[in-house]
């Protein structure tokens, strides 16, 4: 890829426990050009420890290559080379690495009221509408911007949008601070509006193109979850794990459990639901933690959102090759997507996502590595 500039090499920064320094890079480069010709970024991020891309498109992570127990660099989340591969999946979207709004998740049957005004999302999801619909912030071309240790991708999202309601002026800011990726979210609107916003990294801690993630340990801070319905619509309020295949409370090894009988993985194909955190909602607390035993690779997933909606690659089914030239296949990465819970817009019982005007939406997730013997 053509090297275009170094743009910041930022002031240092205090590496967590080991208080080792180390100066994060900040590089712009090509990535492509959008079917109607518009040119799309991509921006790497660089220090001691980390080497993250993002691009403008989605404003997604389209690489991160992070050490494993024998200091070998490894690129450790799927995704393809330039945009051409991400807008080829066409209405077959993975969305891998994107930021996915206005509403990431599921609205049942995509229909939601404000003040007694019913708005209709674009169905695109089983009659449901999934991440914001069909063209949802994944597939929009970001606005990015260098700042002190990463990158800042902005959109704005206007008045009717997917029929959402609202102007939203939304800020991304990836930013490196030793091992760890923080990602900080802000949103604002003119208009009453819901939002939800996540990152759909999807993570193979062996490596991307390694085989599956049914061998890597899981811990997830949660006590409960939010069963689905057949459209993966929370259905039956919070229910506790305990006694249950979703009991993630102690590290257990992904597939350890993923095909025995249970109703819920049978809809799902697998894990894909809402975990309850374990904590105060808008307060930075353990999500998850991942645990590789072939790479020796730990990741650590942090956040101030309620939730936590834990997918183990079900619908990955090897239509796509990555970055490596290997097929995508079932189960070959897992996402850990920091949210508020699906379908709350219509579920009172929920942690609220309405945003009015005069308000800032602000959250954080961290995604820090490190390793293990």
């Amino acid at each position: 890829m053509r090297f275009v500039k170094v743009i910041l090499l930022s002031m240092m920064t205090t590496l967590g426990a080991h208080s080792a320094m180390a100066a994060v890079a900040v590089t712009k480069a090509d990535f492509g050009k959008m079917p109607d010709g518009k040119a799309v970024d991509v921006y790497t991020l660089k220090n001691a420890d980390l080497d993250v891309r993002v691009t403008t498109y989605g404003a997604r992570i389209v690489s991160l290559m992070t050490k494993d127990r024998d200091g070998k660099m490894g690129d450790v989340v799927l995704g393809y080379k330039s945009v051409d591969g991400y807008v080829a999946e066409g209405a077959t979207k993975t969305y891998f690495g994107s930021i996915v709004g206005r509403y990431g998740n599921r609205i049942r049957s995509g229909k939601f009221s404000i003040n007694g005004h019913e708005y209709q999302i674009p169905a695109n999801n089983n009659g449901n509408a999934l991440h914001g619909g069909p063209q949802g912030f994944s597939e929009q071309l970001w606005t990015g911007k260098p700042i002190p240790d990463g990158v800042e991708m902005s959109l704005v999202s206007k008045d009717g949008d997917m029929g959402f309601p609202g102007t939203l002026t939304l800020h991304v800011r990836y930013t490196l601070v030793g091992g760890a990726v923080h990602i900080n979210y802000s949103a604002a609107t003119d208009k009453a509006t819901v939002t939800n916003i996540t990152n759909h990294s999807y993570f193979n801690l062996s490596g991307d193109g390694s085989g599956t993630i049914l061998g890597e340990m899981l811990e997830i801070n949660a006590d409960g979850y939010t069963p689905v319905d057949a459209g993966l619509i929370p259905v039956g309020g919070v229910k506790p794990v305990a006694g249950t295949p979703f009991d993630f409370r102690k590290p257990t090894e992904i597939g350890a459990r993923i095909n025995v009988a249970n109703d819920q993985l049978k809809i799902a194909g697998g894990y894909d639901h809402n975990w309850v955190l374990n904590g105060k909602n808008g307060v930075m607390k353990l999500a998850a933690k991942v645990y590789d035993p072939k790479s020796g690779r730990v990741l650590t997933v942090t956040t101030t959102q309620p939730g936590v909606q834990f997918y183990s690659g079900n619908f990955l089914d090897g239509s796509f090759k990555g970055k490596a030239g290997v097929a995508y296949a079932k189960n070959t990465g897992l996402c850990l997507e920091t949210q508020h819970f699906p379908d709350s817009p219509n579920q009172a019982a929920f942690p609220t996502t309405l945003l009015k005007p005069g308000e800032t939406m602000r959250s954080e997730t961290v995604f820090a590595f490190s390793t293990q013997k």
